[in-house]
This record gives structure tokens, sequence and C-alpha cells, in this order.
């Protein structure tokens, strides 16, 4: 099975292959490996100039579900063949963002791009794709899906154990009493942090890498305090935001009439990324599981680590799950649910009326299928993350 998912940063594509089996209720992960392809940096530069908050066209629309579904496509070739011996049953894509329609704190709808039929046809595999549009038509946020791969992964973790993922924007899945979750975004990542480091630099940098600029600056209190003020944080989970709100003229808007040095603007956004964070989990947790791009960012991780004294600090890399393939692994084992015709979230955990099955299926070759229901599997009560090849 592989999993597709390119996320906020619109990037990459990244591709994780894996095996699951059920074996007496739970749910086995075997990783097979992962790989990430950078977009072709003309459709890169088409895609980032249609995001918002800039216009766009129904034509840039439609050029890009194509030259998405079909860098998608590639991807999906290349992984079936290098990670999975040339077989596989399924590809899962998560497709690319570029919008999510919150209003009134409530999502109304959100917009993935990158045509399954193309990856289908190259393929000539089942796709499973769209998985967060039926979790808001039932009245989730759609946003973050992770929660029951989070949930079923870190059933057996000691304590209170919290899986954050810290893309372009942070979201934690914590658990709740009786074995449900609640999955929330947080707040900006790297985001801002990217936003900030494009703009000051020129375009000659596309992000912070290793945390260097944020290094050799100091966070500023009142810039800071700024930003905190923003309402999003105040709203109650689930809750679910994106770059429509954290986008660069949001962060301009907030620097005030003297504009702060590089390295003073990147330390704050730092701070703003850790404290969010963790002023949405401190209470209770005794351990964080990070994955995600800004697990890369060493001075983000010290941050957190000191925004949360007590609580264990880790990257799912110590878990066994690779922290760059973490997300596709998660929207693999969505699929996996679709497959089976079993709903891909908790109950609760987005704030849906009830659980669904997520997703549409494109069929592969000759019809290929998924089963669903008629398969006989019960969802399982926990996953279980195997030695990968």
């Amino acid at each position: 099975m592989v999993g597709l998912m390119s996320g906020t940063s619109h990037d990459a594509v990244d591709a994780a292959a894996c095996e699951l089996r059920l074996d007496d209720g739970t749910l086995v992960l075997t990783p097979l490996g992962h790989l990430s392809v950078p977009y072709p940096p003309a459709l890169r530069s088409e895609l980032v100039a249609t995001l918002p908050p800039a216009p766009t066209t129904l034509e840039a629309v439609c050029r890009l579900d194509t030259g998405i579904g079909q860098a998608f496509a590639d991807v999906a070739v290349r992984a079936v063949a290098e990670l999975c011996g040339g077989r596989a049953d399924l590809v899962v894509s998560h497709g690319q963002t570029v919008f999510h329609w919150v209003q009134d704190a409530a999502v109304r709808g959100t917009l993935q791009i990158g045509e399954a039929a193309w990856i289908a046809e190259a393929t000539g595999l089942p796709v499973v794709s769209g998985l967060r549009t039926r979790d808001v038509a039932a009245g989730g946020q759609g946003a973050p899906l992770v929660g029951l791969f989070d949930a079923l992964w870190l059933a057996g973790r000691p304590g209170s154990a919290v899986a954050l993922n810290l893309g372009g924007i942070a979201n934690v899945t914590v658990r709740t009493p009786g074995g449900g979750a609640l999955a929330f975004d947080t707040g900006p990542a790297c985001a801002l942090l990217d936003a900030a480091t494009r703009h000051v630099t020129g375009g000659r940098l596309a992000f912070d890498a290793d945390g260097a600029l944020a290094a050799r600056g100091r966070v500023l209190p009142e810039l800071l305090a700024r930003l905190l003020d923003e309402p999003y944080y105040a709203r109650a989970a689930p809750k679910s935001t994106g770059k429509e709100l954290f986008h660069l003229d949001y962060l301009l808007d907030h620097l005030g009439p003297t504009p702060p040095s590089a390295e003073d603007l990147l330390a704050t956004l730092v701070a703003l990324t850790a404290r969010t964070v963790a002023d949405a989990i401190r209470d209770g947790a005794t351990e964080v599981v990070a994955s995600g791009g800004g697990t890369r960012n060493p001075v983000l991780m010290a941050a957190l680590r000191e925004e949360l004294p007590g609580v264990a600090v880790r990257t799912s890399d110590e878990l066994g799950v690779p922290s760059q393939a973490k997300e596709a692994l998660a929207f693999a084992v969505l699929g996996w649910h679709t497959w089976h015709g079993l709903a891909g979230v908790l109950p609760g955990a987005t704030g849906a009326r009830q659980a669904s099955v997520l997703g549409s299926v494109t069929p592969g070759a000759g019809g290929g299928f998924p089963p669903g229901a008629s398969s006989g599997v019960r969802r399982p009560g926990r996953l279980e993350v195997a030695r990968g090849g």
C-alpha cells in the first residue's frame, strides 16, 4: 500500500509504502520505505501564485489539478517500483490542499486537488482520495485527519502521550478518557517561519535551515504578545486553520512601524509556535511525540522542551515511524480503513456528527475496487509498528 501526501509547505510529494495486516485486533504496520520528490519548479511556482490571499482563475485551478495529479502519479509509480517490489494493492492520495474554508469557527468546505484518475491510470491500482470532504460534510473540521492513526499508535504508551505534527500548521492528537481522541490545529508551525525567511532573505532562502537565523536572535516580548492576541488560539477544540489565515501579509500586519531584525523575527516566531503548542497540551501531557519538517529545527525543538518542563519531547523516529513519512503513512492507514468499509475518524475527534468512511475510490485497471464492508474486517483497537524492510 502506498500513501501520498503534500502538506501546507507545498514543496514536494511524499510517498510512504507499507504492509498492513490485522492481527487479533491490532493493525500491524510494516514500513517499506519512503521517498520525497520535489514538485517541478514551474508547477510549484504556479501553485504558489494561486494560493490565498492571491486571486486565481478556474483555468489555473484546472491546470493545477491536472499537473499535481500527474506529479502524484509519477511519484506513485516510483513508489510501487522502488519500495513495493513492483506490487501493491492500493494507493491513498491526500492531494494538495489549496483552500480550507473556515467561517465562524466552522469548516464549510475544503479543497484538495490532484486528480486521482491520473494515479489510477499510471499505476493500474485503485486510488482512495478526497478523504477530508466526507468529514466536513458530517460537520467535522476535516483536519487534522491523523487522529485515528495517532490514537491507535499511541494506545499502548504509558501516561498521557500527545502526537504533534510540525508542518506548515502544527496539529496535535490528544487522547481523551474512554479511549477516544481529540485532534486539532494549534496554529502555525513552519508556515510563518518559512514565509518570514523568504521575505527577509529576498527569496534567497526558502526556510531557516537548522534554525540558524533564529538561534542568533532574541524573542521580542511585545511582538510575541501581539501575535498571541490572535483569536484563533482561544477557540475551543476541535478546530482547524491554514495558510488562509497565517500567511506573509498577516505577519507583516503585526510587525508594527519598526520592523525587527531577521534574527529577532525568526526567534520570536519560534517562540510563538512553541508557546501555542504548549498552551494547547500542557495540562496533563507526559510525553510529546513529534513529527514533520519542524522537527529538523533544533531551535524550535529546544523551545518546545523549555515550554514543557518535565514532559518528554521526542520524535516519531524514536518509535519506529520516520518523521518525514508519518503523514503519508497515516493516510495509508486511513485508506486501509476505507478499503474495508471502516470509519476513518474516531467519534468526536473532529467534531463531526458521526464517524464516516472517508474518501472516494477511483477503480484500478479492470475495475479493481476495494471490497468495503463485505470484507468482514472489524475496526482495530491499536496500531503496532513493526521493523521495516
